[in-house]
């Protein structure tokens, strides 16, 4: 069986990442997927196995175990979490919070206002 370490490696350069990349879409070092690269290096946390599947666009299955295939079937994720759809980190999660107790007309003007301010 491939170790995990070469299955995250295959996974990242197939996805066509460099360590840094894929270090900075998981908001962590690049020392980190170093290691996790490295024979006898550390494992990541079963939520970095997760992100690095999605964000290299394997299965979990198979970067957390070696089984089934690495790549999904045409269509199997078409109904899937779309990770853009939920808030990245503390900031956005208070900023939607606070939106979903905005009630009805004044939605609208929170997000123009915050359109208006974004670049």
């Amino acid at each position: 069986m491939v170790p995990m370490s070469c299955r995250i490696r295959r996974a990242r350069v197939a996805a066509g990442l460099t360590q840094s990349e894929l270090a900075r879409r998981l908001g962590i070092q690049r020392s980190a997927v170093t290691q996790w690269e490295r024979a006898g290096g550390t494992s990541p946390s079963l939520g970095h196995l997760a992100s690095i599947a999605c964000e290299t666009g394997v299965t979990f299955e198979w970067l957390a175990t070696g089984r089934g295939t690495a790549r999904p079937d045409e269509g199997e994720f078409d109904i899937a979490l779309v990770p853009d759809d939920y808030a990245r980190d503390e900031l956005e999660t208070r900023m939607l919070a606070a939106f979903r107790r905005i009630s009805g007309r004044r939605r609208e003007a929170a997000v123009k206002v915050v359109e208006l301010i974004a670049p």
